[in-house]
């Protein structure tokens, strides 16, 4: 567990300010504790969730392999430094914020954040590639978050009870007899 911990702290400490990309790379590419697919899954569920997306994603990815410990631990190692950091920081920022050229240091830093999303999410599509109805699910809530303005819980309300019937339906068996072991299939039983 205390691996679990280092590693999450890592993550929070190099991602500081875009934690999602060095997620994936550290979880699927370095460590291989989750496949892509299992990291968009987990990441999609924590997008769902109410709080921060890679706090919710570092709660069900140690939850999956530590149980409720492994989650509080990840967690925690999400959170300690950082919060350290950030305090220190507000501390510093409180006092020297007037400062012009600190003021236009904190708008550049917008635009790095700002790219560091866009990192992730031409990453995260990826694992899409052609497979464009999902894609399409993609494109639509974005759409309605970016370029419509909705506030993001109509469109998880529109979207994703959508794509959610369009997955299950893709996923369930083509006709009865693959549900049935034994069952005919025209061929001779044997």
């Amino acid at each position: 567990m205390l691996e679990l911990f280092l590693v999450f702290s890592r993550l929070a400490l190099h991602g500081f300010g875009g934690v999602l990309p060095w997620a994936q790379r550290v979880l699927v590419d370095e460590r291989r504790w989750l496949s892509r697919e299992d990291f968009v899954e987990l990441l999609a569920f924590g997008q769902l969730m109410p709080g921060p997306n890679v706090c919710n994603l570092a709660l069900m990815a140690g939850d999956r392999w530590f149980g409720w410990r492994g989650a509080v631990v990840a967690l925690a190692g999400m959170l300690t430094f950082p919060a350290v950091i950030v305090l220190s920081i507000a501390v510093a920022y409180d006092r020297f914020a007037e400062i012009a050229w600190l003021q236009r240091a904190v708008s550049a830093m917008a635009a790095v954040a700002a790219g560091l999303l866009l990192a992730t999410a031409v990453r995260l599509g990826q694992g899409f590639a052609g497979r464009w109805r999902w894609l399409a699910f993609g494109a639509a809530a974005f759409a309605g978050i970016a370029v419509l303005r909705l506030p993001m819980a109509w469109v998880l309300a529109a979207v994703a009870p959508v794509a959610i019937g369009l997955a299950w339906i893709a996923e369930r068996p083509r006709d009865a007899a693959n549900d049935v072991p034994g069952a005919d299939t025209g061929g001779s039983g044997r």
